[in-house]
């Protein structure tokens, strides 16, 4: 049974920094797999800000794209999502999911796996 393991959120100001990060274990084979980050916020589906491939391709949302940077460990089976300049409106949920092995947009094709979910409150 794979688990995600999901750790980094907390409060911080507007214009500040926070680094997610996913663990992935189980016995998946980490690098074949498309990754996902996803931001969800109350009464709102989640939406994908970043789609890793398994060839380092990485495609961000707009609202993100430049301030956020995801990246991927094959080698720790860990993914991260560095998240500078936070705005109030990065505020909410952040998962992380893994499945599929390519990205559509910002979202892989499909979601096996997620991670518990992490807070990020972005306010002074």
């Amino acid at each position: 049974q794979v688990q995600f393991v999901e750790s980094g959120g907390g409060l911080v100001q507007p214009g500040g920094s926070l680094t997610l990060s996913c663990v992935a274990s189980g016995g998946t084979t980490f690098k074949y797999y498309a990754i996902g980050w996803y931001h969800q916020v109350p009464g709102k589906e989640r939406e994908g800000v970043a789609c890793l491939d398994t060839s380092n391709n990485i495609y961000y949302a707009d609202p993100i794209r430049g301030r956020f940077t995801a990246s991927r460990d094959n080698a720790q089976s860990t993914t991260y999502l560095q998240m500078n300049n936070l705005k109030p409106d990065d505020t909410g949920v952040y998962f992380c999911s893994i499945g599929g092995f390519y990205c559509l947009g910002t979202v892989p094709n499909e979601n096996s796996h997620w991670g518990q979910g992490t807070q990020v409150t972005v306010s002074s």
